[in-house]
């Protein structure tokens, strides 16, 4: 999607990764099994993050699904899916800061270690909406929720770095190369709401995936300095999935859209092998920052990868998430437990 401002070029382009683009690395092997592990997936109720889940659970890992509320049967599913019974899901809309606390506050209360964090959950409306706390939606769930997850597992021990370098926790960030085309990060008016229509969609979407990149490769440079026992870090984009991500296109645009997707664009089965890859691959054990697009790696874009722009975003977005950043988010009486099923 790089260099892409409206879903027509996008489209094409990402239709033309998928024919031109090849392997560098070697996806996992079927049998790889990561018994005694435990994974969360954000975002595993359908598409990508739903294969990551069933795979992940299927090689025998714990698995821990972070969805929205209403997916009842998910668990079930899951479990019939991969063969396993160690599934169990936390309801939590990502879009809300309270509801993201609040699963992290869980976790720090169970003492859970988490050794691959998978952070996929994505949406691109068709127009500008704003998040409970006043916020773009996109902007709230691929940056301000997956920095909070990412900081609060790291502050509580949740993603640790425990025993050596194979036996560190992996945080995978799924990303885009949508974040190529996205203009610099505007830090005079960071975080503002700024409304946009149909045709202004992909450029936000874009935008909310540069923060996150920028992220990514700030987040990766700060824990390297923990040496080879430190978390590995990773992020990718795997490339056109067909999934519901478009499922808000325009109505007279959605059957054409659903259609190009069916026709040319990955399966989640297939778009999920570079994020297995980042997830249990012996190589993205023993180093940190790795970026994918498909199953090549490449660097982030300049602006993702330039250091001031990576300090200056933690600055910014340490002021719009102060109350969320720290644990328990709410106080006892007044706390309400994540909902959890399995």
């Amino acid at each position: 999607m790089a260099g892409h401002q409206t879903i027509w070029t996008a489209l094409r382009t990402a239709v033309g990764d998928r024919m031109t683009i090849e392997d560098e690395v070697q996806p996992i092997p079927a049998g790889l099994c990561i018994e005694g592990k435990t994974c969360l997936v954000t975002g595993a109720s359908s598409g990508l993050g739903k294969a990551v889940a069933i795979d992940l659970a299927s090689r025998g890992g714990k698995l821990i699904m972070v969805c929205r509320p209403g997916h009842g049967g998910l668990v079930e599913a899951i479990s019939a899916s991969s063969g396993s019974s160690k599934v169990e899901m936390l309801e939590a809309d990502l879009s809300d800061l309270d509801s993201v606390a609040r699963v992290c506050d869980e976790l720090r209360t169970r003492a859970q270690r988490i050794h691959i964090a998978v952070l996929n959950a994505g949406l691109m409306p068709s127009v500008a909406r704003k998040s409970r706390q006043g916020f773009e939606l996109m902007f709230a769930v691929h940056f301000l929720a997956n920095r909070l997850l990412a900081e609060r597992m790291l502050a509580d021990g949740i993603l640790a770095p425990a025993g050596g370098g194979e036996d560190a926790s992996r945080l995978v960030f799924v990303s885009s190369e949508a974040h190529r085309s996205a203009s610099p990060i505007n830090f005079e008016k960071f975080a503002e709401f700024t409304p946009y229509g149909v045709k202004d969609g992909l450029k936000y979407y874009g935008l909310s995936k540069l923060h996150l990149t920028t992220y990514f490769a700030e987040l990766s440079r700060r824990l390297a300095g923990q040496g080879s026992s430190g978390v590995k870090v990773h992020a990718l984009c795997p490339g056109p999935v067909a999934s519901g991500i478009a499922r808000e296109a325009p109505g007279l645009l959605r059957p054409l859209v659903s259609l190009v997707m069916k026709l040319f664009f990955l399966q989640p089965a297939k778009a999920a092998v570079p994020v297995m890859y980042l997830c249990c691959a012996e190589d993205a054990g023993k180093r940190s920052g790795i970026y994918l697009h498909l199953l090549r790696e490449k660097a982030v874009s300049r602006l993702a990868s330039d250091e001031e722009n990576g300090r200056r975003l933690i600055e910014a977005s340490d002021v719009v998430m102060a109350e969320h950043m720290s644990a328990p988010h709410l106080q006892p009486e007044e706390k309400k437990g994540a909902q959890i099923h399995g």
